[in-house]
């Protein structure tokens, strides 16, 4: 009976096809471990022994760590449905669980108490114990805002404006969802009371970034209020560790960046296939023009700001750093070194039309899906 083997070859296959994807999951879940145990001091590096790890149908949990078996179990809800920084938050939630009992002798105390803290200090993590945890994906997708928040509502109401065939409506929309995120920022600054900061990943783990990744950071740390950080992170389908940008700010500041990166590597891509149809350039010339696009709206922004004299002071206080921002950064990376990424042979000019095509990009009104990585939005030049 062909149709019942056809329906078994390729049940067969997706089995295969899951085994194999759990099993990059599984070795990835072992790297990221060995290099959280990095962050040790060196004593406690050679005391912490590597745990089994196992990915099971949890009902009720989205990690556990059993002692009895010295292994991390991982759930397959969660490690088949959420990004790897969702992913991995988890699994440094249960390596704090086996700090505090391998480590600070904490077998006798309650799961998430003074020794469950110290082992999340020494990860460099924020400790998080509540029956009702959400994933960091579900943390900042389903966050609401507060009343302090409400401004940045406006910016979206502003965005949807930059929609408009209207060039000089579109720039002016833009310009002043800008400006709003500005004071927004400038206020909470000078707000004493204490905020919370989350960090996600922005693009995907890969074993190595071409030059626009760079720029397209840079731009979102300058002008967009979140910190980043190229941090290792496991590349799956390449069995080893990687690097990714990591940001870090208020979940309304994450979410805005987050957007604006989506949008502009989608505009490029679709930039790129219009100019390059005819020119059937390769790869390397595409980074010129892509480059070249993120620096001429880095310039648009420059002389925005400029031409407002209120917005100029604005970001001139900006640029002095937020105090609490700087304290969180410093505490989960204490140690950073600086990268330099140096340019091969370029092609100015195609990095010169990419800046012309730059200078004319107005960040629109869209939909961005965290879950699905999926952005669906107007791109359009103004």
């Amino acid at each position: 009976m062909p149709g019942l083997r056809s329906k078994g070859a390729a049940k067969s296959n997706k089995n295969q096809a899951r085994q194999e994807l759990e099993r990059c999951i599984l070795h990835g879940l072992t790297c990221e471990w060995e290099t959280a145990v990095l962050d040790l001091d060196p004593i406690n590096r050679q005391r912490i022994r590597r745990p089994l790890f196992a990915i099971k149908e949890l009902k009720t949990q989205w990690g556990n760590w059993s002692p009895e078996k010295r292994e991390i179990t991982m759930s397959r809800r969660l490690v088949m449905n959420y990004p790897w920084d969702s992913i991995r938050e988890v699994l440094l939630h249960e390596m704090a669980h086996q700090i505090s009992q391998q480590l600070l002798g904490a077998s006798a105390q309650t799961p998430h108490g003074a020794a469950f803290h110290q082992a999340c200090k020494m990860l460099r993590i924020q400790p998080a114990a509540s029956a009702n945890y959400q994933p960091l994906q579900d943390r900042v997708r389903k966050h609401t805002p507060s009343h302090h928040d409400q401004r940045m509502l406006r910016v979206k109401k502003l965005l949807a404006l930059a929609e408009s065939k209207n060039r000089f409506e579109a720039e002016s929309a833009m310009t002043k969802a800008h400006e709003l995120i500005a004071r927004h920022n400038i206020e909470l600054n000078f707000d004493e009371t204490k905020r919370q900061f989350v960090s996600i990943f922005i693009g995907s783990p890969a074993l190595r970034h071409h030059r626009e990744d760079y720029h397209l950071a840079n731009l979102l740390q300058d002008y967009y209020f979140v910190s980043g950080i190229w941090v290792s992170a496991y590349v799956i389908g390449k069995d080893k560790m990687g690097r990714v940008l990591e940001i870090s700010g208020t979940i309304q500041n994450l979410k805005l960046a987050e957007y604006v990166h989506g949008f502009i590597v989608h505009f490029i891509d679709a930039q790129w296939w219009k100019y390059n149809q005819a020119k059937k350039l390769n790869r390397f010339r595409k980074t010129d023009f892509a480059v070249g696009i993120i620096e001429g709206f880095r310039d648009k922004l420059a002389s925005n700001i400029k031409s407002r004299k209120t917005q100029k002071d604005i970001f001139a206080l900006i640029q002095k750093g937020d105090p609490q921002l700087e304290q969180y950064v410093n505490f989960k990376y204490p140690h950073t070194t600086s990268l330099k990424k140096t340019a091969a042979q370029q092609d100015l000019r195609v990095m010169h039309d990419g800046k012309k095509v730059g200078k004319q990009l107005v960040i629109a009104k869209g939909i961005s899906d965290r879950k699905t990585g999926k952005l669906r939005m107007i791109t359009k030049l103004s």
